[in-house]
């Protein structure tokens, strides 16, 4: 992958470059960054760097034969490993190297997908996958043999904050003190979620949003679409690519979320001193209870970030408000008086609860129908500014 396919991050290409120029390469890395910033693209680029001997932040004037492979993200010395778990093809002790095929796809079509778009490839987007200790165990492995090459070999982790307490304990000491010539790259959106001994050994490398002008320029470039329809999709993107590629091909899966959400709050709202309507409620949350854990979790974050837009609109943040309704029936600018300074803590609060107790295989029914109760409350809650 070339640099230049990379869009914006030019401080950290340039980092890399120079520091891998003079020779300065950390054997571990932490990439951290949030959803669509480029973090994975961005390490099989330095992979690519390294391991061909590229002189050029182009990657163009190194080993061509070995430029080629990494096309095909078939180079011997460069290993992925990456969230897994049981699906039709794999049974028992599912590791990384049994979804290669799948995970070249998943680069070659969705460069900046996150963990939602991986499962879904996986067909699995009702379970949750983790890098567990057979990956640990087959990372070992891998890096206990010599390069192919005779250079660099290089072990890319995406989503390390998935790495339960086996595998991170199991891969502590060699990310410590690995063989000769060896470079981890972990790649994480929540470094506080890897165990603080492993970050600790890592060199963190932080990546911001992408701007809205990089965002539309490459949506024009790569769609054809018109300037102000791409300029519209980057402020809705929030800097994050692949949601600006989502919402193009109205893929996204906050336009299902949103139709959930507008839903949710109209039946909490309404729920206050009638009863009739708690029915609603709970078929509600039976419904969302159908789908799978990393749906609701996802389904939930969406949740987090629609109720702080209505709240920033509500106080006059208009220049940080980017979200605009699907729907022509709700309008963000009636929602937002009922999430104030009152009850915006509490509702973050207990939507990151449910967010926990579902990854942890709590009953998702009974988990959401305590969410919908509590929001019921909330919502009605008065502000202390306007008392």
């Amino acid at each position: 992958m070339q640099f230049s396919e990379i869009l914006g991050q030019s401080h950290i290409k340039s980092h890399l470059t120079k520091s891998a120029d003079a020779g300065r390469i950390p054997h571990a890395q932490l990439f951290v960054g949030p959803e669509g910033s480029g973090t994975l693209p961005m390490a099989i680029a330095y992979a690519q760097y390294v391991l061909c001997k590229n002189i050029n932040s182009e990657n163009t004037d190194g080993n061509q034969a070995c430029n080629l492979k990494f096309k095909n993200l078939s180079h011997p010395d460069l290993h992925f490993a990456f969230p897994v778990t049981t699906n039709d093809k794999i049974k028992r002790h599912p590791v990384s190297k049994h979804f290669l095929e799948e995970w070249r796809q998943l680069i070659a079509q969705q460069p900046y997908g996150n963990l939602f778009d991986w499962y879904k490839m996986l067909g699995v987007d009702n379970k949750q996958g983790q890098i567990g200790v057979d990956e640990a165990q087959d990372i070992v492995k891998s890096l206990s043999l010599k390069a192919y090459e005779g250079g660099y070999k290089v072990m890319l982790i995406w989503m390390a904050e998935k790495m339960n307490t086996a595998a991170s304990n199991k891969l502590l000491k060699l990310i410590e003190e690995p063989p000769e010539k060896t470079i981890f790259i972990l790649i994480a959106e929540d470094e506080e979620q890897i165990i603080g001994t492993i970050r600790s050994r890592c060199q963190v490398l932080g990546f911001p949003r992408l701007p809205e002008v990089i965002i539309a320029e490459a949506l024009v470039k790569k769609y054809n679409i018109e300037q102000g329809v791409a300029d519209k999709i980057a402020q809705q993107s929030n800097g994050n690519f692949n949601k600006a590629c989502d919402l193009i091909y109205h893929d996204s899966e906050d336009i299902e979320f949103e139709k959930w959400f507008i839903a949710w709050v109209r039946s909490a709202f309404k729920a206050k001193g009638n009863k009739s309507v708690i029915r609603e409620l709970i078929a509600w949350s039976e419904g969302i209870a159908k789908t799978g854990r990393e749906t609701q979790k996802q389904f939930l974050h969406f949740c987090i970030n629609y109720f702080r837009q209505a709240m920033l609109l509500n106080y006059k943040a208009n220049e940080l408000v980017y979200l605009e309704p699907k729907s022509e029936s709700f309008k963000l600018e009636k929602f937002a008086p009922f999430v104030h300074d009152s009850n915006i803590m509490e509702i973050t609060e207990e939507l990151q609860n449910a967010i926990y107790h579902i990854e942890r295989n709590g009953n998702s029914k009974i988990i959401l129908t305590d969410l919908s109760i509590k929001l019921t409350r909330l919502l009605h809650k008065k502000s202390q500014a306007k008392a």
